[in-house]
């Protein structure tokens, strides 16, 4: 990889080589040395619960994981294997786009630690977590 930033179009690119990451809806906003800030299109099939027209909680989770992976993306150039993950759920996901901040917190030899918080539209905080990942060795 080059010492020059990737550009959140680039990073965006990278992003969406995944299916999963397509059908999610996901765009680049922002990103930055260690940061990266993404939106979550709503897709109907995220709602597990009918009468009330909330998002399974599996989608936070999710995007917690993928936007703290995607936070290391200024150090690693691309997304990197989850060791662990820890997420907090603080209240419902409703029908709107998502909000996907993420900050790496150590950037290791071997191992990073990255969190991430998901939001509304209004800002209000409706999960956050912390992920630790691999960096494997370039082949």
């Amino acid at each position: 990889m080059s010492d020059a930033p990737l550009t959140k179009e680039q990073v965006e690119a990278l992003l969406l080589k995944g299916p999963f990451h397509q059908w999610l809806g996901l765009t680049v906003e922002d990103v930055g040395e260690g940061t990266i800030r993404l939106r979550a299109k709503w897709r109907p099939e995220w709602v597990v619960n009918a009468d009330r027209g909330y998002a399974h909680g599996g989608i936070l989770a999710t995007l917690v994981d993928l936007t703290a992976d995607w936070a290391l993306v200024s150090k690693t150039g691309r997304g990197v294997p989850t060791v662990d993950l820890r997420v907090d759920y603080h209240r419902a996901a409703m029908q709107h786009d998502l909000i996907c901040v993420g900050k790496v917190i150590k950037f290791g030899g071997q191992l990073c630690v990255s969190e991430a918080q998901i939001l509304d539209e209004d800002g209000k905080l409706l999960a956050s977590g912390r992920g630790v990942y691999m960096i494997p060795p370039k082949a």
